[in-house]
């Protein structure tokens, strides 16, 4: 009789490969439509933000040298920052320098905008990558709750919890935070930033406060998107199919329920992290962080047009590159971004 077994092993590593095959060329689909929608949208989105500088009316001239400059001072300052060549020429300049990842200089201090959002884009990233860790953690347990335990007094509490949350204010959550655990209690710092390479502990220590203010919103947003799904997807017919052939209910649960609820909520993520940066300039100012929305903040009320160019393209990026991963993650999770669905 011929050896089954060795038969069955090259099926079986042809198989493999095919679904390796299929998952890569899936991914890389994903990649390439994300690509092909991101040049051409981050090609307007920075025309139209250098042309803020056209519709500002504003001018370095104007900032150094006061509302009082002669129209000669004006001419001789705009002609030292280039803006007295075509408007498509700057442009073209100013994206070479986009592209080589130099985004121009600041018309108040002549320091180099790259440095300064970096500097302050590292603050507000730690704190809103420990806010959507906090938001999707708690939200997803809140909404798995909710849904197994649906028309229950659970349901309900949960229901109400996030309500409540979903309307409160970041810096008025902030207030009471740094009032009750820094102030009251002495637990953590009241102010201030530490970076990670002087230690996990201090690191943590200072974002702690902060990412629980942001995290309200995604938390609430989480929770019902996720309960939602949940609710609906246990009722869809291949659920009824597999309680049928006999799966057990943790199988039925994870495999069917779960990957098909997903969708909806990683959607809700897309714009989440991108959102949680820009929104952290009033929490910064509660908690005593030099980040990116407060640079964002103080740039726009100089009158820093190219610092405020400089915020808008890297905000196009965060928010086209968490989409990308999203996207990505969407497709590989969920079997009906799988199908195309």
């Amino acid at each position: 009789m011929p050896d089954t077994r060795k038969e069955a092993h090259p099926r079986k590593e042809a198989h493999t490969h095919k679904r390796t095959a299929h998952i890569l060329g899936r991914v890389l689909a994903t990649v390439g439509r994300s690509v092909a929608i991101f040049i051409p949208v981050f090609v307007v989105a920075t025309f139209v933000t250098f042309a803020l500088r056209q519709m500002s009316g504003l001018s370095p001239a104007r900032i150094q040298l006061g509302e009082k400059a002669t129209p000669e001072a004006i001419a001789r300052v705009e002609a030292q920052w280039g803006l007295d060549r075509p408007f498509l020429a700057q442009y073209g300049d100013w994206f070479n320098g986009i592209l080589h990842g130099q985004l121009g200089t600041s018309w108040t201090n002549g320091s180099d905008i790259s440095t300064l959002i970096g500097t302050g884009l590292g603050v507000s990233l730690s704190v809103a990558g420990a806010a959507l860790v906090i938001g999707v953690v708690l939200g997803f347990l809140l909404g798995t709750v909710a849904a197994l335990r649906r028309t229950t007094w659970i349901d309900r509490a949960v229901t109400g919890f996030v309500t409540v949350i979903s309307v409160m204010p970041a810096f008025v959550v902030g207030i009471v935070l740094v009032t009750v655990f820094a102030v009251g209690l002495g637990w953590f710092p009241s102010a201030g930033y530490v970076p990670p390479a002087q230690g996990f502990g201090p690191w943590s220590l200072h974002i702690l406060l902060p990412a629980l203010a942001l995290s309200c919103d995604v938390v609430a947003d989480v929770a019902r998107q996720l309960r939602t799904s949940l609710i609906a997807a246990a009722r869809e017919n291949y659920v009824t199919g597999a309680v049928v052939r006999g799966l057990s209910p943790r199988r039925i649960f994870l495999g069917h329920v779960l990957r098909n609820a997903l969708g909806p909520t990683l959607a809700t993520l897309g714009l989440k992290f991108p959102a949680l940066v820009g929104a952290s300039v009033v929490t910064e100012w509660i908690f005593g962080l030099q980040g990116f929305g407060r640079f964002a903040n103080d740039a726009a009320q100089a009158g820093d047009v190219p610092a405020v160019q400089g915020v808008l393209v890297v905000s196009i990026v965060l928010v086209v590159g968490f989409n990308l991963i999203v996207n990505l993650v969407l497709a590989r999770v969920t079997p009906a971004a799988q199908r195309g669905v």
